[in-house]
Order: structure tokens, then C-alpha cells, then sequence
């Protein structure tokens, strides 16, 4: 199988699955505990996606460096309420300056 045959069955794969999601009664759907879910998933699915890519390194060994310090800048920045493009800006300018140094 080829790279683009591989891709074209990826397309159609989510197509199908989107247009399943339509075909889905809405008695399923609805409801306060799903609702919950479907609102609180993202959230952890993102986290989860941050954390595997700050601290998990080759082979999956937990690396600790300059990417958890600008992640670490980052959610203090966002406590503080800061502007994203700001969050984004200053926590790419920590994790330069501690590769700069040597750190990661």
C-alpha cells in the first residue's frame, strides 16, 4: 500500500465516521452525565497530549528539560491571566534560552 492510498482511506474513514455521528439518535447523546463528558474530554485529552510530549522522551523514559520549563512558564503566564499570543511568545523564548544554555 502506498503512502497515498493510505491517506485516501484515512479520508474516507473519517468521512464514514463523521456522517456516523449524524446517523446517531440524539435520546443518546443527550442527557446531563454525557454532556459532561463530551464537554470534559477534550480537556483531558489535550492534557494528556501535553504531558506525553513535555516529559516523555525516546523510548518512553521520562525526560525532564527545557520543554517543562516553558510549559511551566506557560500555565503561570495563563494563571495570570496573559494574553495567549504573549503565553505562546515567552514560553518559545524559555525553552530557546535554556536549549541556548545548554539545558535540553
Amino acid at each position: 500500500m502506498t503512502m497515498w492510498m493510505a491517506v485516501l482511506l484515512a479520508c474516507g474513514a473519517c468521512f464514514i465516521l463523521k456522517l456516523v455521528g449524524y446517523l446517531v439518535p440524539e435520546s443518546w447523546v443527550s442527557g446531563p452525565r454525557i454532556s459532561r463528558v463530551t464537554t470534559l474530554l477534550p480537556i483531558a485529552l489535550l492534557a494528556g497530549l501535553v504531558v506525553a510530549q513535555t516529559v516523555v522522551g525516546d523510548g518512553g523514559a521520562l525526560v525532564i528539560d527545557a520543554r517543562l520549563a516553558a510549559v511551566a512558564v506557560a500555565l503561570v503566564l495563563l494563571l495570570l491571566r496573559a494574553n495567549f499570543i504573549v503565553v505562546v511568545v515567552v514560553a518559545a523564548a524559555v525553552a530557546a534560552g535554556l536549549r541556548a544554555l545548554g539545558w535540553g
